[in-house]
């Protein structure tokens, strides 16, 4: 049988993992999924006859270059740091390999070393990144296919709470690592293009400058600016285009509301917050407030960072109970981000009832004889329950589809790459559409780069 060996069983593995088993028999495979946390990974394999679970310790070498020279190709889950230990092993054990993850530069060294051995490290085939560079690269070559000139492209994604889900202030609960979430914009300064010109927001402001779109059904969003747009522009062949921005979806007042931890220095993971594990949440968000002798907790931040008290954003404060001198922090030398994300996890969490929401907004404008043009493209997926969520379902099938594609040859092309190519994403995007991950396409008036960031 033609082995797989999947490295890690979290949230994104469920789908990966149905899908490879529902086609174990016809395309003989044997899956093994590797995890420190083996009961997890019993769990999803369920006692099927193709596949079994392992105690797999990626930092024990013996442990790692076992499972890895016992497939024929390796999935790596891991958390996107971890993955360069896998892919050196993938290079020296000659091993195709397949993640989700962004290409690190650690990543990129590898390229020629998979060419001159002829194996393919598939990166960025998740959801964002992964169906985005798909989807957009359909439509752009579409618009190149009948001449047209590429002038503005715009990329959004957001991992969310379903509608009927939707039962907090904040539109939002964690359908991905948590810990992302909470330092997602650091790092850097949001740089993209509009209308020609270079736009920079530091981390200070990013989540005051947002933008506005609606989605058909589904109503109205806020994006912010993602670090790098302009990451892709070559790989996209947009060297002359004139705006230039990707972006990360959230309900409106989202960003307005997290802009106060921002502000507090709450996301901040820099350094390690001293006798944490003694703090209430009280503590914890009085530790960034001036002391007074007199006033409140309560009655600091709102004039601190004036908050009025009918104001919508005071209640989202209110509703994660962040000012509860009678629960206790419980985590010792952690960041401030590390507390921010605990508390947040209280109120952010799915329940077992619970469907998340995968949005994916792309705006293509293009010149054809002499006239501008607008293309509109946009999906929404839906979960089913806490284990197989949109957010699973989104990154895991394209995931599962690369690796039995390269498994088959279809996929061919050696070397460090990501999913841009028409030998890679349009038999995928074929596929996914019955699994009910579709993009709906219209034409609308050419509008130009929103005017909100103007």
């Amino acid at each position: 049988m033609r082995k797989i060996l999947i490295i890690g069983s979290g949230k994104s593995t469920s789908y990966l993992l149905k899908y490879l088993l529902d086609k174990s028999i016809t395309e003989n495979l044997f899956i093994t999924v590797g995890d420190l946390n083996i009961e997890h990974a019993k769990i999803l394999v369920d006692n099927h006859q193709n596949a079994k679970a392992i105690t797999l310790d990626v930092f024990d070498e013996s442990s790692r270059t076992k499972g890895i020279k016992n497939a024929d190709i390796v999935v790596s889950m891991l958390p996107a740091r971890f993955h360069i230990e896998v892919a050196k092993d993938c290079i020296t054990y000659k091993k195709h390999m397949v993640t989700a993850s962004y290409v690190s530069a650690d990543m990129q060294d590898l390229d020629n070393a998979a060419k001159e051995n002829g194996l393919i490290l598939m990166n960025e085939i998740g959801v964002d990144p992964g169906i985005d560079h798909m989807s957009a690269m359909q439509v752009l070559n579409k618009i190149r296919a009948k001449g047209g000139k590429i002038i503005l492209f715009e990329s959004f994604t957001g991992g969310l709470v379903a509608p009927e889900s939707d039962n907090n202030l904040w539109n939002y609960k964690f359908t991905w690592n948590p810990r992302n979430v909470v330092v997602a914009g650091q790092g850097g300064t949001a740089k993209f293009l509009q209308e020609g010109a270079y736009k920079y927001i530091p981390y200070s402001r990013l989540f005051r400058r947002t933008e506005f779109l609606e989605i058909d059904n589904f109503g109205r969003f806020e994006v912010y600016a993602n670090r790098d747009s302009l990451k892709y522009q070559n790989a996209y062949g947009l060297k002359n285009i004139k705006t230039l921005y990707r972006g990360t979806m959230r309900r409106v007042g989202f960003s307005r509301a997290w802009n106060i931890f921002v502000r507090l220095g709450m996301t901040d993971d820099s350094y390690t917050m001293d006798d944490s594990e003694n703090m209430s949440y009280r503590d914890f968000i009085n530790a960034f407030l001036p002391y007074s002798p007199t006033d409140s907790v309560e009655l600091k931040l709102r004039h601190e960072l004036k908050i009025d008290q009918d104001n919508i954003v005071w209640d989202k404060l209110i509703e994660l109970d962040i000012f509860n001198p009678n629960k206790p922090v419980e985590l010792k030398k952690a960041t401030p981000a590390q507390i921010l994300q605990k508390i947040l996890m209280d109120s952010w969490t799915l329940s077992k009832t619970d469907k998340d929401m995968i949005v994916m907004y792309h705006k293509f404008g293009y010149e054809l004889h002499g006239k501008q043009y607008q293309i509109d493209a946009n999906m929404v997926v839906l979960g089913e329950d806490q284990t197989y969520t949109a957010m699973a379902k989104t990154v895991g099938l394209p995931v599962a589809m690369a690796t039995l594609a390269i498994l088959n040859g279809k996929i061919k092309t050696p070397g460090v790459q990501i999913p841009i190519t028409k030998e890679v994403y349009q038999p995928i995007l074929d596929e996914l559409q019955h699994y009910g991950i579709t993009f709906q396409e219209k034409e609308v008036p050419y509008l130009g780069y929103n005017p909100l960031n103007n």
